[in-house]
């Protein structure tokens, strides 16, 4: 798992590492039963506190995106399959709104629309 991490970006480090294990969940790139790094080895591997990483495993436990079992590790958890379901759903209607609103400032017709979406979508 690559993780990116800025000290001058807006969102404080926690978020950012949360938010890019929770987009490898989303995405697939770590499913049900995936091991995540221990703690110590992941503060170590991306050089910041120890509470850093304890906060975003705990963070993403109680959002119900990974499971932690004493002694044994954090695993990523599919408990809360609905809430991965919709949270991919809003990322696409949000990019879709986006879409939407552009092509309507440049008075491009739904039909026009709709026909470069199945292009496009046809095409990968």
């Amino acid at each position: 798992m690559k993780i990116i991490i800025s000290n001058t970006a807006e969102s404080p480090l926690y978020q950012q590492i949360e938010d890019q294990i929770k987009d490898a969940i989303l995405k697939g790139d770590l499913v049900e039963g995936d091991p995540l790094p221990s703690i110590r080895g992941f503060a170590n591997d991306l050089k910041v506190s120890v509470l850093t990483i304890r906060r975003v495993y705990e963070e993403l436990e109680q959002e119900g995106f990974v499971t932690s079992q004493v002694g044994i590790g954090t695993f990523v958890s599919a408990s809360n399959i609905d809430l991965l379901r919709d949270s991919k759903r809003r990322i696409v209607e949000q990019k879709m709104q986006d879409m939407i609103q552009t092509a309507k400032s440049l008075n491009i017709t739904k039909e026009e629309l709709n026909a470069m979406m199945d292009i496009l979508y046809e095409g990968d």
